[in-house]
């Protein structure tokens, strides 16, 4: 009887031994490919490949280049630009239209080329800091009163 390979769980992904690799190798090869194809962009980033043609066709500009067989090839930047987008719409919980505007207003380079934790945007980088920040002015407003 022929036994079929497990699954990798969420969270792994299936090494060359057959093995399960933690998915953080992966995000480690990030920038060791001059283009990455749609699956592997999906497993890097965690947006599913039809989501990511779904914001194709919502953000023009979004629009990576196709190989001869036409698959999408995403370079450096669309990666960063789609884990952009995604922190825009998952975990800042704008909208598709209220994504558009932002980046539109502020601009995708200025976006994603600000060093600055928050950008014009209203965006936070690094949650560290902006509980800390939070926690100051909280304190402040204690010793008011």
């Amino acid at each position: 009887m022929h036994r079929q390979p497990s699954l990798p769980t969420a969270g792994t992904e299936r090494t060359r031994s057959g093995g399960a690799a933690p998915r953080a190798a992966a995000a480690e090869e990030v920038g060791a490919k001059r283009y990455y194809r749609i699956g592997e962009v999906s497993k890097l980033t965690g947006v599913k490949p039809h989501v990511l043609r779904y914001w194709e066709s919502e953000f023009r500009w979004m629009s990576p280049a196709k190989s001869r067989s036409q698959q999408r090839l995403y370079r450096q930047r669309d990666i960063e630009v789609i884990l952009l987008l995604k922190r825009l719409l998952h975990e800042e919980r704008f909208t598709i239209a209220g994504a558009r505007k932002r980046l539109r207003e502020a601009g995708v380079a200025k976006a994603l080329e600000s060093p600055e934790p928050e950008l014009d945007l209203g965006l936070e980088i690094d949650h560290t800091s902006r509980y800390r920040r939070i926690r100051e002015e909280l304190e402040a407003i204690k010793a008011l009163l």
